[in-house]
C-alpha cells in the first residue's frame, strides 16, 4: 500500500478502511527494502511497532479513538530517549546506551497512539549539518543517493521523504530540522523555543535546542505539533504558554497576513537555481497575503554560546573517553573548551536581548519569508574528497536557519521548487514567538497553491 499523508491515513483508519497493522507493516517493508541504501535508521523497532499497531487497531475497533496520530507509524531521531531501546546519538560512546525512561515527547506521541518504528541516524551528537559524521555510517539523500541528506536530523528527513515513516521527530539547534527537510524535499517545523519539551533529549546546546516534526505535508506537521506541544513542569526550558488549535489555523485565510522579506543577509550568495525558485515562491506568496514588504534585520552570527554549552555537556566524557568520539566531532566539541565564563555570560545576555528585540519587527509584519538554504544538497564525494570543506559547507547550509534558533522563533521549511538535477529547494517561513499558527497558516496556503509537495521520491530509479 502507498504511504500517504497522516491526514489522509487518519481518516481511513478511523473509518476502518485500512488498519494500523497494514500501514505499519508497509513502513517496515519499505525500511527493510530501502534502508540498507539510505542508512536512515540506526535501530528498527519492528517487533514492538507491530505490537503497538495491533493495540491501536484493537482500540480503534472498540471506538477508543485517540486522534489523528492513532495507529500512525513515526520515527525518532536517535538522541531522543526511548525506555529499554538504545539511544546512541550516532556515537560509539553511546552505542549500547539503553535509557530507563522515555523522553517527554515520546510519552506524548505514545499517548496520542502513534506507532514508533525506529530510531533515525544523525550527525554524531547533532554537531553538524551533513550527517556524514556518524559511528553508524553516512546518511544518503533519497532524492539523489550521491548527495548529503543534511543534518543533524538527516536520517529523519531521509526516512520521511522516502516514505519509511509517516513522520519523524527531530531536533534543531541551528537548523537541524529545517535544513535536512529542505535538502530532502519534505516539511520541517521548528516550534518556538520552549514550546516542546526537550527533557530526555541528549542536548547540543541547552539555550538553542528545539524539538519538532518532519512530515510530508504542512497539515501533518500541525497534527504532530498538536500532540507534542505543551508545558512540561519538569523541563527548565519549557514555557507555560497556551497552545493554539493548529489544525483550525490551517482553515483560516492567509489574506490578512503581512509578509516581511529580509533580503540583506538571507538572500545573499544564493545558488543560481535556488534564487529563481525562491523568487517564484515569493510571487505566489504575494497572491496569498495582504502585503509583502522588505525588512531589515540585525542578524546574530556568534557561535560561542553553542560551543560553550556543548563543551560543558561533553567535557567529562571527553576527559575519560576522547577516543570514543569521531575525530571531527571531538574537534568541534573542543572548540568550546576555551570560552571563558565572562564570554559565556555575555553571550547569554546577548541571546536574551536578541530574543526581546526581534519581537519589534512583528509590529510591521506578521511573518518572515526567506530561502531555507542558500544552496541545494552538496555531493558526498566532493565533501569526502576534501574534508576541510565539510564544515564550511555545513555552515553555509545552516546560514539562513541558525538566526531563528537564536531568536527562538517558530519557523518551517516547505518545498518550493527543484533544480535541473531534481534537487529540492526549501522556503522558510517564520513568525512571532508562540505563533506557530501563523507560520502554519501561510505555509499551508503556499503548499496548497503549488504542487511541489506532491513530487515524491522515486527510489526505484536510484
Amino acid at each position: 500500500m502507498d504511504i500517504t499523508t497522516i491526514s489522509e491515513l487518519a481518516q481511513r483508519l478511523r473509518r476502518r478502511e485500512i488498519s494500523a497493522v497494514e500501514i505499519t507493516r508497509a513502513c517496515l517493508e519499505r525500511i527493510e527494502k530501502f534502508n540498507p541504501a539510505l542508512n536512515a535508521f540506526i535501530t528498527v523497532m519492528a517487533d514492538s511497532a507491530m505490537a503497538e499497531a495491533r493495540m491501536a487497531e484493537s482500540e480503534i475497533a472498540l471506538g477508543q479513538w485517540r486522534g489523528p496520530l492513532h495507529g500512525i507509524p513515526i520515527a525518532l531521531k536517535d538522541l531522543i530517549d526511548t525506555a529499554g531501546v538504545r539511544t546512541t546519538a550516532a556515537s560509539r560512546l553511546n552505542k549500547d546506551r539503553a535509557p530507563m525512561q522515555d523522553a517527554e515527547i515520546v510519552r506524548r506521541v505514545r499517548q496520542a497512539g502513534a506507532v514508533i518504528v525506529g530510531k533515525n541516524n544523525l550527525h554524531e551528537f547533532a554537531y553538524g549539518g551533513s550527517s556524514l559524521v556518524s559511528y553508524f555510517g553516512d546518511v544518503y539523500n533519497p532524492r539523489d543517493m550521491g548527495r548529503v541528506a543534511g543534518g543533524s536530523s538527516g536520517g529523519s528527513a531521509a526516512a520521511v521523504a522516502a516514505g519509511l515513516a509517516c513522520a519523524a521527530i527531530g531536533t534543531d539547534t541551528a537548523g537541524s530540522i529545517r535544513e535536512p527537510a529542505a535538502l530532502c524535499g519534505c516539511v520541517g517545523l521548528k516550534p518556538t523555543y520552549g514550546r516542546v519539551s526537550s527533557r530526555g533529549v541528549i542536548p547540543l546546546s541547552w539555550s538553542l535546542d528545539h524539538v519538532g516534526p518532519l512530515t510530508v505535508s504542512v497539515a501533518d506537521a500541525a497534527i504532530v505539533l498538536q500532540a507534542i506541544a505543551g508545558y512540561d513542569a519538569a523541563d527548565t526550558t519549557s514555557a507555560d504558554v497556551p497552545i493554539a488549535d493548529y489544525a483550525a489555523a490551517l482553515r483560516e485565510e492567509a489574506k490578512q497576513l503581512r509578509a516581511g522579506v529580509p533580503r540583506q543577509y538571507f538572500f545573499e550568495d544564493l545558488d543560481g537555481e535556488v534564487a529563481p525558485a525562491v523568487e517564484q515562491a515569493l510571487q505566489v506568496i504575494k497572491t496569498l497575503v495582504a502585503e509583502v514588504k522588505e525588512v531589515r534585520l540585525e542578524v546574530p552570527t556568534d557561535r560561542k554560546l553553542q560551543a560553550a554549552e556543548s563543551w560543558a555537556y561533553h567535557a567529562e566524557n571527553v576527559a575519560k573517553s576522547a577516543d570514543m568520539y569521531q575525530p571531527e566531532t571531538l574537534r568541534r566539541i573542543r572548540a568550546g573548551e576555551n570560552v571563558s565564563v565572562v564570554e559565556y555570560i555575555e553571550r547569554r545576555r546577548d541571546l536574551e536581548e536578541a530574543r526581546r528585540t526581534i519581537r519589534t519587527v512583528f509590529a510591521d509584519v506578521d511573518v518572515l519569508v526567506t530561502p531555507t538554504t542558500p544552496i541545494p544538497a552538496p555531493t558526498i564525494g566532493e565533501l569526502k574528497a576534501n574534508p576541510e570543506a565539510l564544515r564550511p559547507a555545513e555552515l553555509k547550509l545552516l546560514r539562513n536557519t541558525r538566526p531563528f534558533n537564536v531568536w527562538g522563533l517558530p519557523a518551517i521549511s516547505v518545498p518550493c521548487g527543484f533544480t535541473e538535477k531534481a534537487l529540492p529547494v526549501g522556503l522558510q517561513i517564520a513568525g512571532p514567538p508562540w505563533r506557530e499558527d501563523l507560520v502554519l497558516r501561510l505555509a499551508h496556503a503556499y503548499e496548497q497553491a503549488t504542487a511541489w509537495h506532491k513530487r515524491r521520491c522515486d527510489l526505484s530509479r536510484q
